[in-house]
This record gives structure tokens, sequence and C-alpha cells, in this order.
């Protein structure tokens, strides 16, 4: 577990030593210098996997490249070489990214396919405890919904995504309530990107609609609404801070959309719109500060 420290006012508070202090600055300098090492070093792979790519240019170069990165960063991180972690994370994700794409490419328009590429990213996320895997699984779930399987073009089931995702995210959560710490964050990062696709499609919806279905941008904007409502309402209950932020952002990102489209960008609607951007956010900082408040006082 990593925990970030202000050793200066610990000093200052006369928590810590100035000896202490220096000592464990010694220790943030070792592991400073070992992250810059790791960051090159993925930085190099990556360069080297795109030189590669150009001079061989070729969706095939791109899936082998991209599995012969996968294997080695996912090997690293199933071993647990905590030294070589994040060079291991980086060119895991890569790799991922530069796999998937290709067989996406190649094999898209068969169902099947990416079903088993939304899986392998999961059980790959899950065993490595790769927050950024179980992420992109995630999306690609959301993908393979929103994506038709034959013509490989967006078909606006956002009614789809949007129940699909929401159900998701509750069986995420509720998994994550019985989980060890290190398996439950995988599933937080999985919830939280979800809850953020949901947004996402409900966003789409309510400029655009869904015409496949006939559903108006106005009943999605209704049902944004009050799903936000409710969602943030919950959060607030439970006390789950990110849930509230997250809610807090979409629900200005609603508001103002509506706003806009509404009246218009002109200067009096510029204005209030601003101004009420201030009230949200200092609102939301005054529900954030009362947070930390009631976690010192706990």
């Amino acid at each position: 577990m990593k925990i970030t420290l202000d050793l200066a006012q610990l000093v200052a508070e006369g928590k810590l030593t100035a000896a202490e202090a220096e000592r464990l600055k010694t220790y943030a300098a070792a592991d400073t210098g070992q992250l810059a090492i790791n960051v090159l070093l993925g930085l190099g792979a990556a360069a080297v996997a795109a030189g590669v790519g150009i001079l061989i240019p070729s969706l095939q170069t791109l899936i082998a490249l991209g599995g012969i990165l996968f294997v080695a960063g996912f090997a690293m991180r199933v071993a647990r070489v905590e030294q070589w972690s994040v060079f291991a994370q980086i060119i895991m994700v890569i790799g991922a990214l530069a796999l998937g794409g290709g067989l996406f490419a190649l094999f898209g328009e068969q169902l099947w396919v990416r079903v088993a590429l939304t899986l392998g990213l999961a059980v790959a996320g899950v065993v490595a405890a790769s927050g950024l895997l179980v992420s992109l699984a995630v999306i690609a779930f959301g993908a393979t919904i929103a994506m038709d399987a034959d013509l490989w073009t967006p078909t606006h089931y956002l009614a789809a995504a949007i129940g699909s995702l929401s159900l998701l995210t509750l069986a995420l959560y509720l998994v994550s309530l019985h989980l060890p710490p290190a398996y439950e964050r995988l599933a937080i990062v999985a919830m939280r990107t979800a809850i953020l696709l949901v947004n996402a499609a409900f966003f789409i919806g309510s400029v655009f609609g869904d015409e496949l279905l006939g559903w108006s941008s106005l009943s999605f904007s209704i049902g944004w609404a009050l799903a936000l409502l409710a969602f943030g309402g919950w959060a607030v209950f439970v006390n789950r801070r990110w849930v509230v932020n997250i809610v807090a952002v979409f629900g200005a990102l609603h508001f103002f959309t509506q706003w806009f489209m509404a009246l218009g960008a002109q200067p009096l609607s510029i204005l209030g719109g601003g101004l009420l951007l201030i009230g949200f956010g200092l609102a939301l900082a005054q529900f954030n500060r009362v947070y930390r408040q009631r976690r010192a006082a706990a």
C-alpha cells in the first residue's frame, strides 16, 4: 500500500524528526529513480514496436507485436516482479491495445470474437491485478453492445448499452463488498469505468436520441436527470465521495448541454451559465470538505 505524506509539515508539527524525514526521502529518491528507468524502458519498447510496425505495415505485424508485448508484460505482472512493475504495466497495456485492435480490425464483424476478446481482457486483468486491463474489458463490453456485428458501424443501441452497463455496475458493486482488498480495487475500477460509459451513452442520447427505437432526445434527458438524482442521493447516503463528484460533473454537463441547446450561445446565457457553474463548484467543494472532516473525526 502506498501512502502520500507531507514530510515538511510532519516535521513542523513535531510528528516526525528531521533525521527520520531525511531517511524517508532517501527511500523516495530510490523509488523515483526506479520509476524513471521503468518509464524509459517502456517508452523504448513502444518506440521499437512502432518502428517495426512502420517497416512492416500490416495488421498481422500489429497482432504479433501486440502479442509479444502483452505476454512479456503479463508474465512479469503475474511473477510480481515489483522492480519492473511499471515497465510491465506499460508494455502489457500497449500490447493489449495492439493485439485487441488488430484482431478487432481483422475479425471484428464476428460477434463471438469480440466477446472472446472482452472476456480475455477481463481474465487477464484479474490474474495480473491490472486496473487498466479490467477497465479496457468494460470498454470492450460496451463496444460489443453498441457496435453492429456485421456493418462495423454505431447502431445507437443506447438503451441496451445503458441497461447492460447499469446492471454491470450494480453487479460489480455487490461483488466488491465481498472481495479481498486487491480484487475489490479491480471491481471498483471496472465499476467506475462502467459508470462513465453509462453517462456517456446518456449524453449521446440526450443530444441525438435513438433513431432505431424512436426515442427522442427529451426522453433520454429526463431519464438521465432522474438517474443522476437517484444515484447521487444514494451516494450521499452511503458516503461514496467519488460517485458524488462524478454525478456532480455529469449533472453539470447535462444541465449546460440542455441550457445552451435551449438558449443558444448568447452573452446572457454564457454569463448565467458561468455563475451557475461557480455555484455548483462551491457546493461540491463544501461537500468534499465535510467528507474529509468526517473521515478525520472517524
